[in-house]
């Protein structure tokens, strides 16, 4: 595995499900992918709807991932299958309290010939609300990819 950060194409989507209401997100950015031998870690900004920047930093390990995002919104939450993590999402309206249990995550690493493909099934209380299951899908591709 290389230590060399790879300039990469990243696409972001998470599907929403609140009792039968979906709701789609998708983000699309350049980002860095760094691959390790123990991790993959993908770094990139996303701009929020106010126009400020929005780091995000995903560290992939072979048994569970670290999404921490920092800027208009600050969060460090963490995925193992069949476990939860609790975490506060720090929000310019306001501190959220987020109880995530992991159901799976799916990873294919980058490599020269396929895309990275990182997918996880998670359920998530909000300030101990109804559960909402969610899915997140995140692409990784080579940035000449595009």
């Amino acid at each position: 595995m290389e230590n060399n950060p790879k300039e990469v194409a990243v696409e972001l989507k998470t599907a929403i499900d609140d009792n039968g209401e979906m709701e789609y997100n998708t983000v699309r950015a350049t980002g860095q992918l760094f691959q390790k031998s123990r991790m993959d870690v993908l770094s990139y900004e996303e701009t929020a709807e106010d126009g400020s920047p929005i780091k995000n930093m995903i560290t992939i390990y072979s048994d569970r991932v670290a999404v921490k995002r920092t800027g208009l919104v600050n969060m460090h939450q963490h995925f193992r299958e069949r476990k939860t993590s609790e975490n506060v999402f720090q929000h310019p309206h306001g501190n959220i309290h987020m109880e995530t249990f992991t159901n799976t995550i799916t990873y294919q690493a980058l490599s020269d010939n396929q895309k990275g493909m990182l997918i996880i099934d998670y359920v998530v209380k909000l300030n101990g609300q109804d559960e909402r299951n969610h899915q997140l899908t995140l692409t990784i591709r080579h940035k000449e990819g595009l």
